[in-house]
């Protein structure tokens, strides 16, 4: 009885943290200057893995992209939306993982389940844009996984068409871009 209990909590549970991820990125997309910065799909998967564990995260990233591009039309489904599946199922696995697995569960596992699930999900990423931009005969290089989001943390650091799915890796420079100059940056 005790585990069917659990078994609906982490269910209903999961299903609010699907909702708030389809959500949450309408309204950070209001504000230009956060909305290109801000993935706010991460959170609630990051959220789901650690607070019902790693195999509910993983399901709802799993479910979070593509159900958001099949309703609202973003991210593209080919094949940002797909590696995105990847992706956040690896952070909601990986962070669950290790934090319920941790002997204390503390600030300090939170930190390092995060961190590890972060390096983890944007390797996972990686491979999966690998392996879907090679089948669809497009090139992915280092520079376009360095610029995809590991330097969107800095507006100045990112290049445009590291950012734009539409070059699939094929730019040959890099060139600045700000919020205000260039509206095609993620």
């Amino acid at each position: 009885m005790i585990l069917m209990k659990k078994n609906v909590r982490n269910l209903t549970m999961s299903a609010l943290f699907l909702a708030l991820g389809l959500v949450l990125p309408i309204f950070t997309g209001q504000i230009p200057q956060i909305g290109s910065m801000l993935l706010p799909m991460h959170i609630p998967v990051f959220l789901c893995g650690l607070i019902c564990g790693g195999p509910w995260g993983a399901l709802v990233g799993l479910i979070l992209p593509l159900l958001r591009s099949v309703l609202f039309g973003m991210p593209p489904l080919f094949p940002t939306a797909i590696a995105m599946c990847f992706e956040l199922m690896t952070y909601g696995f990986v962070a669950g993982f290790l934090y319920s697995g941790s002997r204390w569960q503390c600030v300090i596992a939170l930190y390092r389940s995060m961190i590890a699930s972060m390096v983890a999900g944007r390797l996972v990423w990686g491979v999966a844009q690998i392996v879907l931009l090679g089948l669809s005969g497009s090139a992915f290089t280092l520079q376009a996984l360095y610029g995809g989001r590991a330097a969107q943390c800095h507006p100045r650091h990112r290049p445009a068409a590291a950012a734009d799915p539409r070059h699939h890796g094929r730019f040959k420079s890099h060139r600045a871009c700000t919020l205000q100059a260039d509206k095609s940056c993620i």
